[in-house]
C-alpha cells in the first residue's frame, strides 16, 4: 500500500498494512523548511513546498494545506496581520454589531486575489505533486469557529444567551462560504478537508448541538455530495461531546490529549467511525524522549486495535519537536 491507501483503508475499515501516520504539521513544517509563518501562510507555493519537504524528510502518509483561522475573514473584509513567526489574525473584530453584519457580501471563494483563493493553491499544488501516493487534507473552520473569529470568542459567549438569533443568521450566513471554501479545495485535489471547530469544546453539549452541530452537519454532507470526505478536529476537552459529534457523519474525528482515550475507541469504535489521537503534543511529544514517544505512541496503536485508527498528535506538533523524536513517532507503527 501506498501513504494514500493506507489512509483510505482505515478510513473506510478495510485493514491496512499498518497505522497510518497523520499528524497536523504547521509551525513545525515552516521551520524545516527554513521559512517564517509569515511566508507559510500567505505564499501558497511555500506552505505547498514546507509540506511536501516533511514528506520527504519523514514517514508521514498525509500533509495538509492548514495554517490558520482567519482565510474567510479576510475575504470578508476583515483587517489582517500578519506577524513574522505566528499565525495571521484579524486586528479587531469584523462584527460588533447588528449593522456590521448586514453589510458583509458572500464572497467569491474562487477569486485569485482571496485568502481562501491561496490556500486552494495550496493544495492544488501538493496534489500535482504527490496526491497520488499520499493523502492531501485541505482545511476549513465550522461555521461556529468562523463566528467567533468575527466577533471574538468572548463576545460570542455573550450572545449566544442575549441574541440567540443573531447567531443563528450569522452562523447561515457563514455557512454557505464554508461550504464555498471546502468545495473549491476538494476541486482543487483534496480528498479529505479538516474542518476545525476548536470553540465548540467552550459550551455546553446543549449548546453544541444548537449553534455547531446543525451547521457542521451541513458542511459534512456538501463535502459528501461531491465525493470528498471530512475530518472534525475540535480541540479541548471534547469527552462530553463526542457521542454527538458522531452523529456529523464525518469520516475521521481528531481526539485530543485532553479527552480519554479509551473513551474515544469506545465511542468511534461503536459508530464504526476513524479517529486519530491523542498524544499530547507538548508533554509526551515535544518533551519527551525519542523512546518515550515511540512507546506512548506504541500505546495508543495497542489499545485502539481492531478500531479505524490513525496515529497522531492530539493537536499540532510543535516546532521545537527534534528531529529524533519526531522520526521515532513517524516510525512507531512499523514495530508493532
Amino acid at each position: 500500500m501506498n501513504s494514500k491507501q493506507r489512509v483510505v483503508a482505515a478510513i473506510e475499515g478495510r485493514e491496512p498494512d499498518r497505522v497510518p501516520v497523520f499528524p497536523l504539521l504547521m509551525h513545525f513544517a515552516a521551520d524545516r523548511y527554513g521559512i517564517t509563518y509569515r511566508r507559510f501562510a500567505s505564499d501558497a507555493a511555500a506552505l505547498a513546498d514546507a509540506q511536501l519537504n516533511v514528506l520527504d524528510k519523514f514517514n508521514v502518509d498525509a500533509i495538509s494545506a492548514c495554517s490558520d483561522a482567519f482565510r474567510i475573514s479576510a475575504d470578508l473584509g476583515g483587517n489582517i496581520v500578519f506577524p513574522e513567526n505566528t499565525p495571521p489574525h484579524l486586528t479587531e473584530p469584523l462584527v460588533k454589531n447588528k449593522s456590521d453584519f448586514a453589510s458583509l457580501k458572500r464572497p467569491d471563494a474562487g477569486n485569485k486575489h482571496g485568502r481562501m483563493y491561496n490556500r486552494a493553491m495550496a493544495v492544488n499544488a501538493m496534489a500535482k505533486a504527490a496526491g497520488e501516493r499520499v493523502m492531501i487534507m485541505g482545511w476549513v473552520d465550522m461555521p461556529f469557529a468562523e463566528v467567533c473569529s468575527l466577533c471574538g470568542v468572548g463576545e460570542i459567549m455573550m450572545m449566544l444567551y442575549e441574541n440567540p438569533v443573531l447567531v443563528h443568521k450569522m452562523l447561515e450566513f457563514l455557512t454557505d462560504i464554508v461550504i464555498d471554501f471546502a468545495l473549491l479545495q476538494v476541486e482543487s485535489g483534496a480528498p479529505i478537508i479538516g474542518a476545525g471547530d476548536a470553540a465548540a469544546s467552550l459550551i455546553s453539549p446543549a449548546m453544541y448541538r444548537e449553534f455547531a452541530l446543525p451547521y457542521e452537519k451541513r458542511v459534512v454532507e456538501a463535502v459528501h455530495a461531491k465525493s470528498g470526505m471530512v475530518k472534525i478536529h475540535i480541540c479541548g476537552n471534547t469527552s462530553e461531546l463526542l457521542e454527538d459529534m458522531v452523529t456529523t457523519d464525518a469520516d475521521m474525528f481528531n481526539v485530543d490529549h485532553l479527552v480519554d482515550f479509551d473513551k474515544a475507541c469506545k465511542v468511534y469504535g461503536t459508530a464504526g467511525k476513524c479517529f486519530k489521537g491523542n498524544l499530547d503534543p507538548v508533554a509526551e511529544i515535544l518533551q519527551a524522549s525519542a523512546a518515550d514517544v515511540h512507546n506512548k505512541a506504541v500505546d495508543r496503536i495497542r489499545r485502539a486495535a481492531g478500531l479505524r485508527y490513525i496515529l497522531s498528535g492530539g493537536c499540532e506538533i510543535p516546532a521545537g519537536v527534534h528531529d529524533d523524536v519526531f522520526t521515532a513517532f513517524c516510525n512507531a507503527p512499523l514495530g508493532v
